[in-house]
């Protein structure tokens, strides 16, 4: 079976977030302060977002990502993750994480049957590192991706945001990294989620970071995997890791999006930067699957046909990416 959206786009991912709190402060991500905490009653349970995955699975989506917040924050997270690994016809389980707590969990993480993980890091200098995410420890973030290889998965994808006077030094450094490492970097261009007057001065196209790669090396495009996302890969030849482009801003990747997502309160959206948003708890509360299942329809049939974020503004309103799961 696929679900395919009113463009002719084949919706086969789902991104599910778990939780709306963070042990991280990033100052792209929320206020200083934090976020207001949803109540425990406003929170989808486990057996709620297992509904849902079921649902979408039997509807076509063959993989899920499991986002927050920080997931990982949430108790009994383990359990949950097996149930989900264990959902017939799921073909691929992944977890992005900001990697504080990675090293302690990621030998039950693989146990559970997560296959993949992505790890948001968006400086190798502890000082840059700590004033990006207002506090956050280096040390332990790389202990986890350490810890994430020993434990059996893949080397974890490295999720980096790269600012305009705040990390962009350092865009060599990560491409020094994928040499001896085998992960994948992935820059990503900022993207503003709270309205903010000049934020254009954090931003730096894709092309402009991939002249600064080629600048000091050869590059070699590589073709996407069955489940790759929105990012452009390529290689230093003989690296053991990879690079990749992801140019939500300067460049649109929207005809080939295959995502929806959910929220940690059941709002179903079709793209990150739409107001749209469908409410899918009166199906959770009391379980109704024939209901769900035809909502789920209706985002996928509602999904814009791309967003519209570029260097001269954007017209979504204000919300933070722990809130909607990235």
């Amino acid at each position: 079976m696929q679900l395919t959206d009113t463009h002719g786009r084949n919706i086969n991912y789902l991104r599910l977030s778990i939780t709306d709190r963070c042990n991280m402060r990033c100052f792209y991500c929320m206020p200083k302060e934090g976020i207001v905490s949803k109540g425990h009653d406003s929170i989808l349970s486990y057996e709620e977002l297992l509904l849902i995955a079921e649902t979408a699975v039997n509807m076509g989506i063959e993989k899920i990502r499991i986002t927050g917040g920080e997931p990982l924050v949430r108790s009994g997270i383990i359990a949950f993750l097996g149930k989900l690994s264990a959902i017939p016809g799921l073909r691929h389980l992944a977890l992005t994480t900001n990697g504080l707590l990675l090293a302690e969990m990621a030998s039950d993480l693989y146990q559970a049957g997560v296959q993949r993980l992505n790890v948001s890091l968006d400086s190798l200098d502890p000082r840059t590192f700590s004033e990006i995410t207002r506090g956050g420890d280096l040390k332990r973030v790389l202990g986890g991706l350490e810890a994430a290889e020993q434990a059996g998965f893949p080397p974890p994808k490295i999720n980096c945001v790269i600012m305009r006077g705040v990390n962009d030094g350092e865009i060599l450094d990560f491409a020094d990294r994928t040499l001896s490492h085998g992960n994948s970097v992935r820059f990503i261009e900022y993207m503003p989620a709270v309205k903010e007057e000049g934020w254009q001065r954090y931003s730096i196209p894709g092309e402009e970071i991939l002249q600064r790669i080629a600048g000091r090396y050869t590059l070699e495009q590589l073709d996407k995997g069955p489940f790759a996302g929105p990012s452009r890969d390529f290689r230093i030849p003989g690296a053991r890791g990879s690079i990749g482009i992801i140019t939500a801003v300067s460049g649109h990747f929207c005809s080939e999006c295959n995502r929806i997502r959910v929220t940690s309160t059941g709002q179903a959206k079709g793209c990150l930067f739409s107001d749209a948003k469908t409410d899918l708890v009166p199906w959770l509360r009391p379980p109704d699957r024939e209901g769900l299942a035809e909502v789920l329809r209706f985002i996928v049939s509602a999904k814009p046909e791309r967003h519209d974020i570029s260097q001269d503004g954007y017209t979504h309103k204000n919300f933070t990416m722990s809130q909607v799961g990235g």
